[in-house]
């Protein structure tokens, strides 16, 4: 008899799950749209590692009633978003290793969701494995992504900035501890350090 052929976008998960069947793939980061989404502009995307993932079932027996069915999903691969520091592309590793509770339906898995910690999700004949794979790893990322040190020295670029002062512009005259920016008003950041001086 010929084996089964599971297609991952188009799964029937009970079957997979009861099958006992790996599945296992790699696309890179931009063949995910989502994820693609969030690339910095300045991104080396060719450079990026390409997302593998892999997809196991496994059957957990109870004494009372049939087995539970649960998928155990893990994917790493690389993504670059903007540093929120420096605005420049910061490489990030994305790793994600996580086990999913599968029920009948939408009803039993909102009544589990509501009464445990596990992840808990209805059955489908058509159930999207990449859009799971994808949603897990959108969660995984860090809110703020940044360099641990960034490329640039952002204290020096800021402090440039601060003291610029546009050809033509005269810089009004200055308080001590008074930084003015550009447009020649004062720096608020100066300002608050030289309230925190004349406090101490």
């Amino acid at each position: 008899m010929k084996a089964r052929t599971f297609a991952p976008r188009k799964l029937d998960m009970a079957a997979f799950i009861e099958s006992g069947e790996e599945m296992v793939g790699a696309m890179p980061v931009q063949d995910w749209p989502r994820l693609a989404e969030e690339l910095a502009k300045d991104a080396d995307v060719a450079s990026l590692k390409p997302i593998s993932w892999r997809a196991q079932g496994r059957l957990v027996a109870q004494r009372v009633g049939g087995p539970q069915l649960w998928l155990d999903l893990s994917a790493h691969g690389e993504i670059a978003r903007e540093c929120q520091r420096c605005l420049h592309a910061v490489t990030l590793p994305l790793a994600i290793d996580t086990s999913i509770r599968f029920v009948k339906d939408e009803a039993a898995a909102a009544e589990l969701d509501a009464d445990c910690d596990d992840d808990v999700l209805a059955l489908s004949r058509q159930f999207d494995l990449q859009d799971l794979i994808e949603d897990e790893l959108i969660m995984g990322q860090p809110i703020v992504p940044r360099h641990e040190q960034c490329p640039t020295d952002v204290a020096a670029l800021i402090k440039a900035e601060v003291e610029a002062v546009p050809p033509g512009h005269v810089a009004p005259a200055e308080q001590p501890g008074e930084a003015v920016t550009a447009s020649g008003k004062p720096n608020p950041f100066a300002v608050l350090a030289s309230l925190k001086k004349d406090r101490t």
